[in-house]
């Protein structure tokens, strides 16, 4: 049985494609697309195979663009656990406008639960939240689907001897941040998140480690990664608070960085490296991942290189 577990309640199938100016009105006539399987954890599972690692792959699927999406990714060498589900699969797409380089990304909704849908994925996760495995639950959360799914399955998870990740938004991440115990192993989200959740500013690293401690006492998490785009990113645990700064990278596409640095955080905790070294990893995963163009994720040897230059400071 793989150590790492990924959980993926709303995956996708991703269109990335160019085209020379995104205007009103006129037919976009677009360059020749590319498809990938995606959402949060699918994506996870990705960049893990593609960082040298393993990992087995839970996604609700659903419809013709389900079966699109779960083909793709048995092809990439995954084969995940299908959680059936009623409704197609969202889409997303990323269309770069050649003549600025700019990237415009659409998110199409995915189809909402009714109530037996969650019973039936508590019951269906149960039997692979086995002692000593490492979850990752990533993305977004379907309508329908309670806010604190994140906590309820953190708790099914540590009851069964195995620890989570969790990487969240919205209605979701509000609920895991609220969280009074037991503690996520690790909850991430960029300072942008850190703000909505809050309801504050955050000048510097410095204030988002204060802020990531705040949660550790209150029973959130254990450890907090917090990231601020290209600048670098915050990790805190009850021991340890420092920033990992990336050297320059030109970006070519934002999407999968942060499935990218989760993937190689996993990694390294569930190989019993340190916090640090999973973070330093992790910065310099998505540091690959914006290097490549569309949908595409990071690769280990551009992600060892990058690993050399990544700064590491107390804070």
């Amino acid at each position: 049985m793989f150590e790492i577990l990924t959980i993926t309640l709303n995956p996708a199938l991703d269109v990335a494609t160019s085209v020379d100016a995104v205007v009103p009105g006129a037919k976009l006539r677009c360059d020749e697309p590319r498809y990938d399987p995606g959402g949060g954890g699918v994506n996870v599972s990705r960049a893990i195979l593609r960082l040298g690692g393993q990992s087995e792959a839970f996604v609700a699927f659903g419809g013709e663009t389900g079966l699109m999406a779960l083909s793709m990714l048995k092809a990439e060498g995954i084969e995940p656990i299908h959680f059936p589900v009623a409704g197609n699969t969202r889409q997303s797409m990323a269309v770069v406008e050649t003549s600025t380089g700019k990237q415009y990304r659409f998110q199409l909704p995915g189809p909402a639960w009714p109530p037996e849908q969650t019973d039936a994925l508590l019951a269906a996760l149960r039997p692979h939240l086995t002692q000593g495995r490492l979850v990752v639950m990533s993305g977004s959360v379907p309508a329908g689907v309670p806010a604190d799914i994140g906590n309820t399955i953190n708790r099914l998870a540590i009851e069964n001897g195995a620890s989570m990740i969790l990487d969240t938004s919205g209605e979701a991440l509000v609920s895991a941040a609220g969280n009074s115990g037991p503690p996520f192993a690790l909850l991430r989200m960029d300072g942008a998140e850190a703000a909505e959740v809050s309801g504050r500013s955050f000048a510097t690293p410095a204030d988002l480690a204060d802020y990531g401690l705040q949660l550790i006492a209150s029973g959130a998490a254990e450890k907090l990664v917090m990231s601020i785009g290209s600048k670098g990113t915050v990790g805190v645990s009850a021991e340890d608070r420092f920033f990992c700064q990336p050297p320059l990278i030109k970006t070519l596409s934002a999407v999968g960085a942060g499935d990218s640095m989760v993937a190689a955080i996993a990694l390294q905790l569930a190989a019993g490296n340190s916090f640090r070294d999973a973070v330093r990893h992790g910065v310099a995963a998505a540091g690959s991942a914006v290097m490549t163009p569309a949908t595409q994720l990071c690769s280990k040897q551009t992600a060892d290189e990058i690993l050399e230059r990544v700064v590491t400071a107390e804070i």
